[in-house]
């Protein structure tokens, strides 16, 4: 825009205002040295005699519209009283030209009406300019909002399974950009928002913004799991309910043993591999002091994969019974447990198994729960601690007759008129029954016919079976029952609940936001971003099926901690039920393995599988195919070795037979063995490594030579020349590791 003055003929340009500390007369003389900084006065400051432009003019019959003759006399008025209300500027006043580059929008020397931008000829990019400016007004203000308390987020972080880019930039309130620019820039890894990067580099990211990184408390994981008590309301009547006992512990410190002294049973010999693999439950009467009691047991499994299924059991327990082992002490699982008890304020009894064991230190182990906040009432705490001996039976009748004791004292109760609901504790697909569902109730009452609703799905009850494999009619508080009815396999670990019609199901199931923990689990194993991605990993693809959906679970979460820097599972489908054509012809399409967990496959199934020579294993313990998958992914991995030194030659002569070239060389130092590993150096640079295949005495092969002794050797390298140094190694193989 040109600006004029009253007194001077000059005529300044002024394209951005600048800090100009001089006189006036200094001024003019260096108007022609102004630069620009910004650009705000070629978009902005336009003129009332520029409105049309040269394209505007040339074709200026096209606009002969009423329209636009009002347009023009608007325009025409708004001109004159622009004019009007113009401020003219003086420049014999210096500090109009007082640099104000930060707020040149605000500066009050400058009239708001020079910065305004010029109309737009077509009225049809109104609308879309103003809703470009809406959405730019939201994002900023989201912008804002995430990103204006950076410098207040916490600085402690835990990341314990894997991320896509967007989740860890939630998580650190940093973002994506620049997370996306720092992989690029610092460790040439190339992601989008949505990829998944592992653990350790997620850690590395985090650590690059100065957070500390926690260790991996497990009992602080937030389970996606819908609060117990979230269909519970205040009741009126209430009645003493059954106990629910849950049995915690370390793999083999004798859990299901105990449960099979306290029923009178043998679990144990019925458990694929001696271990408990999912949630059993069991229901006893026991007579205290002329009372007879109801007792209901879960038995959980001790393995560290399964901790989803231990979590569900606290969740709904009433009593733990922390089971040690005498001869073993505390380990990781019963350490999980004692977690789970101090944090969740459950009540306890601690059992000390195996007391029939020799060498066992029990007060060593009383020490050691003290340690965990688990005081002896013989310490002066509160924990009632029972030894026994599952096998003899030792001490059983005292360690039932101390749950009732503590039942009396908690007095649990429940409502057993009004409508019934619990948790889900496993699922899985009858094929010949359908879904089922193994469930807890925990108050109320479920009877057949009635409508139930869990998660996003429904149904009505058409058969109860209690623990006993016997159908009921109707289940009260405190039962352990499977429920036949529900449209689809619900998902483990959510409530259910009666309800009075289907409308009402249905609204509910369409309303629950669905927590699909399996497919964030797949999502994290799947396409994972690590530390060295650049180089290309090999793929083990798997398809899994699983008898139940706690099982899958346990599986996925157990594949999730394995490394996958040098290969990488890929699993295409994971799901529970028998194995399908379309599993078979899925494998066959994407060259997959098939993994079964505790399915018997139909013998039509076993031959098409046969057929097509498609690589199946099934598996019905646990930690057997979790050693299977590790090992296939060993397989993959190139060897590595260690190389270890044997001798040195040098080479004296080089010669041709059969259009091959042949070093004539004497052995220096140890000896040179046939197929050993070689390194050719010629002035200090190693010109060849590889396998020295070929070695002789005058004619006779030989399979080494010593020092001072001479010899020819061959090898995939003919560029021998005179006095190249060979040294020689044997190739020690390292142990593969993921």
């Amino acid at each position: 825009m040109y600006l004029s003055t009253i007194y001077l003929e000059y005529i300044l340009k002024l394209q951005s205002p600048k800090l100009i500390n001089s006189t006036l007369s200094k001024l003019l003389d260096s108007s022609d040295s102004l630069t620009s900084a910004k650009n705000v006065a070629d978009d902005q400051i336009i003129t009332k005699s520029n409105s049309f432009s040269k394209f505007d003019k040339k074709y200026k019959n096209n606009f002969y519209s009423q329209d636009i003759e009002d347009i023009k006399k608007n325009k025409s008025k708004l001109a004159k009283k622009n004019r009007k209300s113009s401020t003219i500027l003086d420049i014999s006043q210096e500090n109009i030209f007082i640099n104000n580059s930060n707020d040149l929008f605000e500066t009050k020397s400058l009239d708001d009406s020079i910065l305004k931008i010029q109309k737009t000829n077509k009225k049809k990019y109104k609308n879309k300019i103003e809703q470009v400016s809406k959405n730019n007004t939201i994002i900023g203000l989201d912008q804002k909002q995430n990103f204006s308390n950076l410098n207040n987020t916490s600085k402690s972080i835990l990341i314990n399974v894997p991320l896509t880019i967007q989740e860890l930039s939630n998580k650190l309130n940093i973002p994506e950009a620049e997370i996306i620019t720092y992989l690029f820039l610092k460790k040439g890894i190339s992601v989008t928002i949505n990829q998944v990067i592992d653990i350790d580099v997620a850690e590395e990211v985090a650590c690059s913004y100065n957070f500390d990184i926690l260790k991996s408390d497990k009992t602080n994981q937030q389970y996606d799991i819908k609060c117990i008590n979230e269909f519970s309301d205040s009741f009126i009547s209430k009645v003493r309910r059954s106990p629910i006992i849950t049995i915690l512990g370390h793999a083999d410190h004798g859990k299901t043993t105990l449960l099979d002294s306290i029923l009178k049973t043998n679990l144990v010999k019925k458990e694929y591999g001696g271990i408990t693999q999912n949630i059993s439950g069991y229901e006893i009467e026991w007579e205290n002091n002329s009372n007879l009691y109801k007792l209901v047991f879960l038995d959980t499994p001790g393995h560290e994969a399964f901790e989803s299924m231990r979590f569900r059991s606290v969740q709904v327990t009433d009593i733990v019974l922390l089971v040690v082992a005498a001869d073993d002490g505390l380990q990781l699982q019963t350490i999980e447990a004692i977690n789970y008890i101090n944090k969740m304020n459950l009540s306890c009894i601690v059992v000390i198994n195996k007391i029939d064991k020799k060498n066992i230190n029990i007060s060593n182990i009383q020490k050691d729960l003290s340690t965990h906040n688990m005081l002896s009432e013989k310490l002066g705490g509160s924990i009632n601690i029972v030894e026994v001996s599952a096998l003899s039976g030792q001490n059983i009748d005292i360690l039932l007759s101390t749950i009732c004791k503590l039942s009396d004292t908690k007095n649990f109760t429940a409502d057993n008129k009004a409508d019934g609901y619990g948790i889900i504790l496993e699922s899985y697909l009858d094929k010949q029954r359908g879904p089922i569902a193994n469930v807890i109730v925990q108050s109320g009452v479920v009877k057949l016919g009635d409508i139930v609703v869990a998660s996003n799905t429904y149904g009505k009850v058409k058969s109860i079976i209690n623990t006993n494999s016997v159908k009921i009619n109707k289940s009260l508080p405190s039962s352990i029952v499977k429920i036949l009815g529900f449209d689809l396999v619900p998902q483990v670990g959510t409530s259910f609940k009666v309800v009075n019609s289907e409308k009402e199901a249905k609204n509910y199931s369409s309303s629950y936001l669905k927590n699909d923990n399996l497919h964030k689990t797949l999502k994290s194993l799947n396409t994972r971003i690590t530390s060295n991605n650049n180089l290309k990993a090999r793929q083990l693809k798997l398809i899994i099926k699983t008898d139940t959906q706690g099982s899958l679970e346990a599986i996925l979460n157990l594949l999730s901690k394995i490394s996958q820097i040098k290969v990488q599972l890929n699993i295409v489908s994971a799901n529970f039920g028998i194995i399908s054509n379309m599993d078979v012809e899925l494998a066959l399409a994407t060259n997959s393995r098939i993994i079964s967990f505790n399915i018997n496959n139909r013998s039509k199934i076993n031959a098409l599988i046969k057929k097509n020579n498609i690589s199946f294993e099934n598996f019905y313990v646990i930690y057997h195919l979790f050693d299977y998958i590790k090992t296939s992914m060993l397989e993959l991995i190139d060897p590595e070795y260690d190389k270890n030194f044997i001798g040195s030659a040098i080479v004296q002569t080089v010669f041709q037979i059969n259009k091959r070239f042949v070093a004539g060389c004497i052995v220096k130092e140890g000896k040179l063995k046939k197929m050993s590993y070689i390194h050719i150096t010629r002035k200090n640079k190693v010109v060849y490594q590889g396998i020295l295949t070929s070695l002789k005495y005058i004619k006779e092969d030989i399979e080494e030579v010593f020092a001072n002794n001479e010899c020819g050797l061959m090898c995939d390298y003919n560029f021998w020349q005179e006095n190249d140094f060979i040294q020689a190694y044997d190739l020690i193989p390292k142990n593969k590791t993921l």
